[in-house]
């Protein structure tokens, strides 16, 4: 029973965050489309593209919940390799835009009502400050609340430094650092977009998932007692936390082959974080079928 209501809490932590970001962010651009500054609209970028992200990963669980059909073998985990790709492609199209309007209020800056400015970013600090907050718990352990709460302190970050252009503009009535703001935040936008376009494009392209060395794991296996050889490895990412792998073991006969894969399955989760490894057992050295030409894999034959 604690178990089960520690991950509700914990669900219901993401659930309000991501709420809550995505109204600041409508607040924020409202703002920012009224009194036409950058700085505000691509502050709410920023922010758009974390509230995308945490959306995601609260719903990660509700897509793992469902369960593999006739067609669907696999769920519906994959979507969330989907989203993110997507999601940064946006990203990327509008940090351009805004950065290319940047540039061009450069040379003529419009009067900025730096007062609004203020407010509107310093509600930013709390709102992201406070959101850090609720999914502190757990954060050095659980990859998905710490990557939410280091998203949410650096927003709190570029919050600070729209409140300190605005401060320029009050006191010294520096336009200028409305567009100059804008493309500080839009570079940052642009760096992190990039950054998740690469991951999800690997992640759609079935690449080996990041943390994981595929050298290492074919070592492991090989060292297993009895395996000779091991060939057609191949690990990928199946979406909402689940990596699968397949390899193929040369292993001579033996009567414990079941307790064999159970105690390398149980190995392979608790030292690289594979929950879906599919491991085939072969007595010979030749896998004739691994070089079939119309599904090629591994290497090819001399």
């Amino acid at each position: 029973m604690h178990g089960h209501h520690h991950h509700h809490d914990g669900t219901r932590a993401f659930a309000a965050v991501t709420l809550i970001n995505l109204a600041y962010t409508a607040l924020e651009a409202g703002y920012g489309f009224a009194i036409n500054s950058l700085a505000l609209l691509s502050d709410a970028l920023h922010n758009l593209g974390d509230v995308l992200g945490l959306g995601l990963a609260w719903g990660a669980a509700v897509l793992a919940r469902r369960p593999p059909t006739a067609r669907h073998t696999y769920g519906w985990r994959r979507a969330t390799l989907l989203s993110p790709l997507a999601n940064s492609l946006l990203l990327v199209a509008f940090s351009g835009a805004l950065a290319w309007e940047a540039v061009r209020r450069f040379t003529q800056p419009p009067e900025i009502p730096a007062t609004t400015v203020i407010v509107v970013a310093a509600i930013g600090i709390a709102v992201n400050l406070g959101g850090a907050w609720l999914v502190r718990d757990g954060h050095d352990h659980d990859l998905n609340r710490r990557g939410a709460f280091l998203h949410l302190v650096a927003d709190a970050a570029v919050s600070v430094a729209a409140v300190l252009a605005g401060l320029g503009m009050a006191w010294q009535g520096w336009a200028w650092l409305d567009p100059a703001t804008a493309l500080l935040i839009g570079a940052v936008v642009a760096f992190s977009a990039f950054g998740l376009l690469r991951e999800s494009f690997n992640a759609a392209m079935d690449a080996v998932p990041a943390g994981i060395d595929q050298d290492e794991v074919q070592r492991f296996l090989a060292q297993q007692p009895g395996v000779g050889a091991v060939h057609h490895l191949h690990i990928w990412s199946l979406g909402a936390g689940e990596i699968a792998m397949t390899a193929h073991l040369v292993r001579p006969p033996d009567a414990d082959h079941d307790g064999f894969i159970d105690r390398l399955n149980r190995e392979l989760d608790a030292r690289f974080g594979i929950n879906h490894p599919t491991l085939q057992v072969e007595h010979g050295r030749e896998c004739e079928h691994d070089q079939h030409v119309r599904a090629p894999h591994g290497h090819p034959a001399d």
